[in-house]
């Protein structure tokens, strides 16, 4: 019962940070802006680092289940 909310958080992590990624990438191919009002190198960068990290912390509840 305890690996119900392990698994909820890791696809939620997961799923979230594999999107965050996705856009990332569209819009980078596209050269397109990941965020309006900021600097692109700036958003590009805090993109791909927020959702390499949010796939790395719900690999990493994955892990503990």
């Amino acid at each position: 019962m305890e690996s119900g909310p392990g698994i909820f958080a890791g696809a939620a992590f997961t799923l979230f940070g594999a999107a965050l990624l996705w856009w990332t990438g569209a819009c980078a191919l596209r050269r397109a802006p990941v965020a309006y009002g900021t600097s692109p190198a700036t958003s590009f960068a805090l993109a791909t680092l927020f959702g390499a990290a949010f796939v790395a912390l719900g690999v990493w509840c994955f892990g503990r289940i």
